[in-house]
């Protein structure tokens, strides 16, 4: 659904904003100390509408707090409470617990089916107010407001774009693992709005998003027989690209979406082909001997990243678009795989194996700079969040006895810091994180 048919106003109020702010935060190292900020509770007429209200407060809070960059205090510390959004800080009250930022609100019934809803986002120190923004929406889409206003704090204290206003579509797993039923699932960035895209008939791998449009491409195995097929989000429309006998990996889609990146196996060789989505046709990248898979674009289409055992063990290699000047850039202890270019071109992710363990981590595309923000028993298929800020991975632990560990979710920050568990119904790997929604 998009924004503009779910969130009909939206503009700037209490137009008294400073040309510059002073207060942001140093994204390198809020993780050790992160920003104090106050949400004191919504201003409102009701209680139901109140209640609504406290709804929204807590999905902004969490997702805040889950950021690791801002520390929400506790409300029962706060001293003044709002009565109107004309109403000024008392900045003496909020200094006093050391709040350095403060978000004043409100949600007023505009009708049976509407709310609007308003924030002011202040500097406590310089008692300016730095950002302040309004959105009419109708009630059912309360929670997606809360992920917007929170977005809009996170930008304007970070500089960063936010992430919050977003999905993941991961492969859900249940069943013995003899008998493993796979299906596709989706759900906001948070674990809510959860369900199920295909119905575990046939098994479903590697989804990818778009980087520009909500729709996926994924792998189904029906009759054992491989068929990539491309699935708009919103309108449910489900299209076949093709069959594949001997694919190896699920596609690719290029920056601008016309495009995608598949692997083909064929007399134990396997190369990288790039196909049109407009005219069916594929052309081919790579011409060796060995396996050469999960290519993946950078953000500005001009290269492709991808792992390949052409020089005796699987390494990290980057080439031009069209398949030209080839170079490798991995060179550590262990195989590489499942290279992921950042969405701001900066880094690489990866899942490494070395000395029986697996490892998430990042590099410079040139290779250099490469650091290990997680490791495990079982950590792999990094996908990146739409501002290169965090990372979400599969992990699974140590099998106890005869019993297979659990397969879970997890997200962790670029820093290696504030890693966290993603909730899901059922095992879940291999997530994708969608842009944010339009």
């Amino acid at each position: 659904m998009k924004l503009k048919s779910v969130i009909v106003g939206l503009w700037a109020v209490f137009l008294s904003l400073p040309a510059q702010a002073e207060l942001a935060i140093d994204v390198s190292g809020a993780m050790r100390d992160p920003m104090p900020i106050a949400l004191p509770e919504m201003i409102h007429d009701g209680f139901f509408v109140g209640q609504q209200g406290d709804k929204i407060r807590d999905v902004i809070a969490a997702d805040l707090e889950r950021s690791g960059l801002f520390d929400v205090i506790d409300e029962d510390s706060y001293i003044q409470e709002f009565s109107s959004m004309s109403e000024e800080p008392a900045f003496v009250d909020w200094k006093a617990i050391r709040a350095q930022a403060l978000v004043q609100s409100e949600i007023q019934e505009i009708d049976t089916d509407n709310l609007k809803v308003s924030f002011r986002l202040w500097d406590v120190y310089t008692e300016n107010q730095m950002e302040g923004q309004s959105y009419t929406t109708t009630k059912d889409n309360w929670r997606r407001v809360a992920h917007v206003i929170a977005d809009a704090i996170y930008e304007r204290l970070t500089g960063e774009k936010g992430y919050f206003d977003t999905r993941i579509v991961y492969v859900s797993e249940s069943g013995p693992a003899t008998r493993r039923i796979k299906r596709l699932a989706i759900m906001d960035q948070d674990g809510e709005n959860h369900k199920f895209l295909t119905n575990g008939a046939a098994m479903a791998l590697t989804p990818r998003f778009s980087p520009n449009l909500q729709k996926i491409t994924y792998m189904s195995y029906a009759g054992n027989t491989p068929r990539v097929y491309i699935l708009d989000i919103e309108t449910g429309e489900q299209v076949l690209l093709g069959d594949f006998p001997g694919m190896t990996f699920a596609p690719q889609f290029s920056p601008d979406s016309s495009k995608v990146l598949l692997s083909f196996a064929s007399g134990g060789k396997t190369n990288i082909y790039e196909m049109d989505l407009k005219t069916r046709k594929s052309r081919r990248l790579t011409y060796t001997n060995a396996i050469d898979t999960s290519p993946s674009y950078s953000p500005d289409g001009s290269q492709i990243v991808f792992n390949s055992d052409r020089g005796g063990n699987q390494q990290l290699y980057v080439m031009n678009a069209d398949g030209s000047d080839v170079k490798r850039i991995s060179f550590g202890n262990g195989r590489y795989a499942t290279p992921v270019w950042s969405p701001r071109g900066d880094y690489i992710a990866f899942t490494k194996m070395a000395n029986g363990e697996f490892y998430i981590g990042v590099m410079y595309p040139d290779g250099s700079g490469e650091r290990l923000l997680a490791t495990g028993y079982l950590v792999e298929g990094p996908t990146w969040s739409p501002n290169g800020r965090v990372l979400m991975y599969f992990r699974q632990d140590r099998p106890r006895g005869h019993s297979a560990a659990p397969v879970k979710l997890y997200s962790i920050d670029l820093t290696g810091y504030n890693e966290r568990q993603i909730i899901t119904p059922a095992d879940a790997s291999d997530p994708a994180w969608s842009p944010l929604l339009p």
